[in-house]
């Protein structure tokens, strides 16, 4: 039976002291009942003997201590989940947000989720295509893998997260697939264009989309990536669907924890952060992975914007610790044209061994990876050299090695947002600007995939 108290003691910011309750537990979720009989919805934070700290879901306006009930439901917060919530927008709370009616839900399931017994646990090894040849030949993406984009102010990670959303797929495999989106702390028109970018393209009929707005409240942008990964644990592990989700973006989140935390007077960490966002973080990223004997996955996809483009700042940081890699996105390439821009000797993905060659990819990725990344790390440093000493400098091998590195980022990297390439492509652009280096050059790659790929461009 719900409980009802008429003892509100306290409402500051997001945060309301309830007193003399009892038997209420932590996250219990609750319903506050306003003298105009309008209802919103709090969640328990805190018990101290019999004082409820409870944060709330909506404004705190309007409630008056004296006539505004709170009552207890009992219950965590759950999401109501069946096949249908595919092709569905939703708000930060799992209320539909397109005009369709609400769900009828198959099972209510706990947004706090089902953590994974890591001797469960499948290593990730099969390869996902998204399409993007920055990611796809020299980044590779794993299912199973959560993988991190690190982008900054005014950097078009929108454009990559939409277009990765809507190319991304397992290959070899008929296998259903599915992509969760959540938006935390975004514009409305940043919502509106991936809403639109999905519908345009039909990929909206595999996508369940979650948007938190930048004006509605914090402690819904902590729900939402909740609600998301609830989501897709019940479309991977209930339906056996291979789903990538992708969190965008993970500083707004982290704001708003540091509000939350700010309110309840908690002892700030680095940067006012609080010393548990580690622990919070890695609940969230976490919940990706394979389970032994289970088909489906859930593979991950954050996005962050880095404050003041600092790789140090806590956010990152810690991310990185968690993660399995990271993609990052140059300001200094965005500024010459090249979409989209992603800095590739920077990035890792720890996993990309584990899903390339022979039966995955090609059996010539790994070395052909390896000689890219090469050939374009020298080819930056002979351009640095020839920016402080004038070309005059540089030897006829090291003008090779500029030219490709022009090559390049305008071939390879810049694609384009609109471009959807398959892994044999990629490897074959590759291919044919590794013919800008002399044979002798390529020290990396086997003498058996030389004789078969290297004149064949």
């Amino acid at each position: 039976m719900p409980r009802e108290y008429r003892t509100i003691q306290e409402v500051s910011g997001p945060l309301m002291l309830v007193r003399e309750v009892e038997g209420v537990k932590y996250n219990e979720i609750g319903e506050i009942e306003l003298e105009n009989g309008e209802k919103r919805r709090c969640r328990v934070l805190e018990i101290d003997g019999t004082n409820a700290l409870v944060e709330l879901f909506e404004s705190s306006t309007g409630i008056n201590l004296t006539q505004s009930r709170v009552r207890f439901s009992g219950k965590q917060m759950e999401l109501p989940v069946s096949p249908d919530i595919l092709g569905r927008v939703f708000d930060g709370l799992g209320r539909p947000k397109d005009g369709k009616p609400e769900i009828l839900a198959e099972k209510r399931l706990d947004v706090n989720g089902r953590p994974i017994n890591p001797a469960a646990r499948e290593y990730p090894s099969e390869f996902i295509q998204t399409g993007v040849s920055a990611i796809d030949g020299l980044n590779t993406l794993v299912r199973g893998q959560k993988l991190p984009i690190f982008s900054a102010s005014g950097l078009p990670h929108a454009n990559l997260a939409a277009q990765i959303a809507r190319q991304a797929r397992v290959r070899g495999t008929d296998d259903d697939f599915a992509v969760v989106f959540a938006a935390m702390g975004i514009t409305f028109e940043e919502a509106d264009f991936f809403v639109k970018s999905f519908r345009e393209t039909g990929a909206i009929d595999r996508t369940v989309v979650f948007t938190n707005l930048a004006d509605d409240p914090a402690v819904e942008r902590i729900a939402t990536p909740k609600m998301a990964l609830t989501a897709a644990e019940y479309l991977a592990f209930d339906l056996g669907m291979h789903v990538l989700v992708i969190l965008t973006d993970i500083t707004n989140y982290a704001d708003a924890l540091r509000e939350i935390s700010a309110a309840r007077k908690e002892v700030p960490g680095r940067r006012g952060y609080p010393g548990y966002m580690y622990t919070d973080l890695a609940s969230l990223y976490e919940r990706a992975g394979r389970q032994k004997g289970v088909k489906g996955s859930i593979t991950m996809i954050p996005i962050l914007t880095m404050p003041e483009d600092d790789k140090t700042h806590p956010i990152p940081d810690l991310t990185g610790y968690i993660t399995e890699g990271q993609i990052i996105l140059s300001r200094e390439l965005y500024r010459k044209g090249v979409n989209p821009p992603v800095d590739v000797l920077p990035s890792l993905s720890r996993l990309k061994d584990k899903g390339i060659g022979k039966g995955k990819t090609r059996e010539d990725h790994s070395d052909t990876m390896n000689q890219l990344f090469s050939a374009y790390a020298r080819g930056k440093d002979a351009k640095e050299l020839m920016i402080i000493l004038g070309d005059a400098a540089l030897t006829d091998i090291d003008k090779k090695y500029a030219q490709f590195a022009d090559e390049f980022e305008r071939e390879y990297v810049a694609q384009g947002f609109g471009a959807d390439r398959s892994i044999e492509e990629t490897l074959d652009i590759g291919w044919k600007l590794l013919k800008i280096l002399p044979r002798s050059e390529l020290k990396r790659i086997r003498d058996e995939w030389l004789e078969k790929y290297y004149d064949k461009y």
